[in-house]
Order: C-alpha cells, then structure tokens, then sequence
C-alpha cells in the first residue's frame, strides 16, 4: 500500500533527464526519445537509523518489494526499460525514508503534426506522464524543481529538425470513470531544417519548369523536338510529387509543398498546351494558304511543289527566274504523259526584285516566330517569378 494509507496524497516529485531524441516519423506521426525519468518521496516505513547518514542503493529486485509509484505515458505506443547488462532500475533509500528511484526508459509517443506548412513547419510534441491508479486525492505528481527539472544532453541533434527548446507544464486530467489525476507534460518544439528539401524537392521542380520554357524558342514546325520536351517535363514533375507524398501521412488537407508542387505541374502542362495551340494555328494557317493558292486561275509555270516554300511562299532561286518574262497570252503546251497546263509570263524588273528578296525574306522570319511563342517567352517566367515572390514571402 502507499505510505500514509487513508491519509493526504503522497507528493511525488519527478524530474527527468532527456538522452536522446532518437526520431521523429511524418508517417506514423510518433517520435522516439530516450530518458532518465527520477522519482522522489517519503515512505517512512523504509527509515532506518545510520550514524554517517548515508544511503543505501538498491537494484531493481527490490523494486518489486516495496511500493514505487505507478507512473505511466500517456499516448505512448512501445516503452522499455533498458535491461542491458542488468535491468536499469535504481532504488536509493535515505535514513529518513527519502527514496529516489530511477530508471532509464526508451518510449515512443504519438504527435499530433500540423503540415499545412510542410516541410517550412514547426511541430510542437509532448510526453505525457501520469499515475496509472492513483487519483490527486492520493498521489500528488508535480515536477521537483519546476522548470530546471528537466535537462538535456548538449549532444542531442535530429537529421531533419533544429530543436529549439524543451520547456515543462502540468495540470490535471479528468476521466469520467475515475477522476481527476495529475498529468505531467515534457514539450518539445522542433523546426524543419529546409535546405534538404529545397536540394531534393524544390530546385528539380523549378528546373523543370525552366527546362519547360525553352520549347518556347524552338521552331514550331520540330515537333517531336518540342512534344518530347514537353511530355518529358511533365512525366518527371509527376515523378516529383509521388515521391514526396510517398514519405508523408495520407493528409485531408493540403501542404505547403503540395502548393508549390502543383502551380509548378499547372506551369509545365500549360507549356504543352501552348504548342498544342500554336501547331494547330499553324495547319489553319498553312490549310488557308493552301486553299487561296489552290483557287488561283492559273499557275506560274512551275509545280507547287517546286514554287511554293513550306510556308507558303515563293523560295528567292523561283523569284529571280521569273525575272525578265513580259506578259504575254496564255500558250497551250501538249505532254503526253500529264493535261494541259496553263503558262502565265510575268514581267518583273529588275529594280523590284531587289525589294521582293527583302519583302519575302521578312515575311518568312515573321512566320517562323508565331505570335503565342513570342508572347509566351515573358508571360511564363513572369508569372512563375510572381508566384515564387508570393509563395516565400508566405511561408517563410
């Protein structure tokens, strides 16, 4: 039975000194920490005189002779007590009744994470202790040295997390069935070192997107040249975004990297449209031409083929061989292997054929360059610089 059985609660003072934080699961939303967890009271049945005033120290076979409090973690999932080369248990008793009794435990928790800033988050966690069976009216659990009850081991570093400071609290918890106990709570705050994810998440996914707008300078008739670019880009931004929800919880909500990751993907999708958009214009373009030549009376006694540049206009070499040619009436020529064709003779001079090179040289460099490229080459990088100005003034 507890000392002073059917009398006032037994203070119980507890500190605790932190090993190791070994890790920290998004997954499973958990963290891992190993600790010295010390408990002081008073049983005055385990007095006994000494003229030094000396303790006595036990190991853990005692343990199961005398009453020790029933503490417990709440929310944890697995906890031991280390039992290597013994079992780490400490019983020391003082002359006067004190005991201290210590051991070293290794628990993992759950955490309760917020990612809605993920990986630019801060988490918050906590370790919960408190009697199993003793109500507050008789076991009273408070930290021994309030704030300097717990400590730390300099030593202690997570990959992934800065900690940034531990810091203790208490109050009571009520159970409907039971009552009210004392619960003890060993919070923690932990911020996301972000450089690993800008190295593996952000810098590939901007890359990608750069890598998206150099179809925008590329001739809009190489279309597996332009296709491929685009379907690459897309395929790789999709391999992104698996992978990084791969090693998170299946969340409701959305994350911080979700956002970016995802107007990232919009951008790249959107180059692939614009082509889509300028090829189509240019068959439209190319049908229109098509059909204009195609409604003319009479040909330049040459084959289309042969005349007409792929985009609809006349290469120089047919130009100048036109040169020199006087109107004159329409002549029949007799093949036998092909109908009638009919020959028109233009007269061009010789000075406007200088300022038809020119004219026709011009016209082409225009069609090459089809307007939505050209427009697209500064809308695109525009608006990603704008989004990323948003996005890191948001969430950093």
């Amino acid at each position: 039975m507890r000392p002073a059985f059917g009398g006032p609660a037994v203070p119980v003072g507890v500190d605790v000194q932190v090993e190791s934080l070994d890790s920290i699961s998004e997954v499973d939303m958990d963290f891992t920490m190993t600790l010295y967890l010390r408990h002081y009271w008073k049983d005055e049945r385990l007095s006994f005189t000494s003229t030094t005033n000396k303790s006595m120290t036990f190991d853990g076979r005692l343990v199961k002779k005398i009453w020790v409090p029933d503490v417990f973690f709440v929310h944890s999932k697995r906890s031991f007590i280390h039992d290597t080369t013994t079992d780490n248990i400490m019983l020391r008793v003082f002359p006067d009744g004190h005991v201290l009794y210590s051991l070293r435990v290794t628990v993992t928790a759950a955490c309760n994470m917020d990612f809605s800033r993920f990986p630019l988050d801060s988490q918050t966690c906590s370790l919960e202790l408190e009697s199993y069976a003793y109500t507050d009216e008789d076991l009273m659990l408070y930290w021994k040295s309030g704030d300097e009850s717990l400590s730390t081991d300099e030593r202690i570093s997570l990959s992934q997390f800065m900690i940034q400071k531990f810091h203790t609290t208490s109050r009571l918890a009520f159970y409907s069935s039971t009552g009210w106990y004392n619960r003890l709570f060993i919070n923690f705050t932990l911020r996301r070192h972000i450089f690993f994810f800008l190295l593996q998440t952000y810098f590939p996914a901007t890359l990608m997107v750069m890598l998206s707008w150099v179809s925008f300078w590329i001739d809009r008739r190489a279309v597996p040249a332009r296709v491929s670019l685009g379907i690459t880009t897309v395929l790789t931004m999709s391999t992104i975004i698996t992978g990084v929800n791969a090693s998170m919880p299946r969340v409701s909500y959305i994350k911080a990297v979700d956002i970016y990751l995802w107007v990232s993907f919009v951008f790249v999708f959107l180059s692939v449209l614009e082509y889509a958009a300028v090829n189509y214009l240019t068959t439209v373009e190319e049908r229109r031409g098509r059909k204009y030549r195609e409604s003319l009376p009479c040909t330049c006694g040459m084959s289309h083929t042969g005349t007409m540049m792929g985009d609809g206009t006349y290469s120089e070499a047919d130009t100048n061989s036109l040169a020199g040619y006087t109107e004159g009436p329409m002549v029949h020529e007799e093949e036998p292997e092909k109908q009638e064709h009919m020959v028109v003779h233009l007269s061009v001079s010789s000075e406007s054929t200088t300022t038809k090179k020119k004219g026709l040289r011009s016209f082409r460099i225009i069609k090459n360059t089809h307007t939505i490229d050209k427009y697209s080459r500064s809308f695109f990088p525009g608006a990603y610089i704008i989004f990323n100005l948003i996005y890191w003034s948001v969430y950093c």
